[in-house]
């Protein structure tokens, strides 16, 4: 009998998340973590795909002083329950994103970091991230760039990139958990502030892979884009 026992579906690789909210929404105009999307507010959207993933065991929310209560009565309301704890960022990203790694449970061997503007990210997205920064230490999604890029200074340009070599990165971005506490910090130390995670681990020479991203899994930056997400969300309603 033994013998035709099936084996135990091993579980998949686990990790933390450090959902980054802290920004001040300035080409927004209006505070985008509360603001509502397709009737959720969009941090609650965006937590619900992490509540979601198999692969998440905790989230820890990082965002400005004056909204750590709002966003932990909505964590309460919509049930939240892997969110343990919602703290106030720093000056500026990365350093928001490391005071949230120092969160963490100390014995995770990932950490994922996501913009708390990216409320459209898919499980499947978070899932395929988690499994390859399991298996090289670093991972990120992204798309491949469709528009033709030009590097240019004062205006005029310099030179035209080959866009096959192109990709437009996105969140979460997952990796080993030493990895991005010690890089996070050595770009602080150094005085250098980055728009992107992958940029701190680059630094100290380590490979980064790509994963799929999704081209839904964009960021809310302007109002225009929070009319974008209404579009989005409208095309996967149900048709009754």
């Amino acid at each position: 009998m033994g013998l035709f026992r099936r084996r135990k579906k091993e579980a998949g690789p686990s990790c933390s998340v450090v959902v980054v909210a802290a920004g001040t929404s300035s080409r927004m105009g209006f505070d985008k973590v509360l603001a509502e999307v397709g009737g959720l507010p969009v941090i609650v959207r965006c937590l619900q795909s992490f509540q979601d993933a198999p692969n998440v065991n905790e989230v820890v929310v990082v965002t400005r002083t004056d909204l750590v209560p709002d966003v932990a009565r909505l964590c309460q309301d919509y049930g939240l329950n892997k969110v343990v704890k919602v703290i106030r960022g720093g000056e500026n990203r990365t350093q928001s994103a490391r005071l949230g790694t120092l969160e963490c449970d100390r014995k995770a061997r990932l950490i994922a970091i996501h913009d708390g503007a990216r409320p459209f990210v898919s499980v499947k997205v978070i899932e395929d991230a988690v499994a390859q920064a399991a298996a090289n230490g670093a991972a990120a999604p992204a798309v491949p760039v469709k528009d033709t890029v030009k590097s240019a200074r004062d205006g005029i340009v310099e030179q035209t990139l080959e866009r096959s070599a192109l990709y437009a990165v996105q969140t979460p971005q997952v990796f080993d958990g030493d990895l991005i506490r010690a890089a996070l910090q050595k770009a602080l130390d150094d005085g250098v502030e980055l728009t992107d995670d992958c940029a701190a681990v680059e630094r100290l020479g380590m490979k980064v892979v790509l994963t799929p991203g999704d081209e839904r899994n964009i960021k809310l930056t302007t109002p225009t884009d929070l009319l974008i997400g209404e579009v989005l969300l409208e095309e996967e309603a149900p048709v009754l």
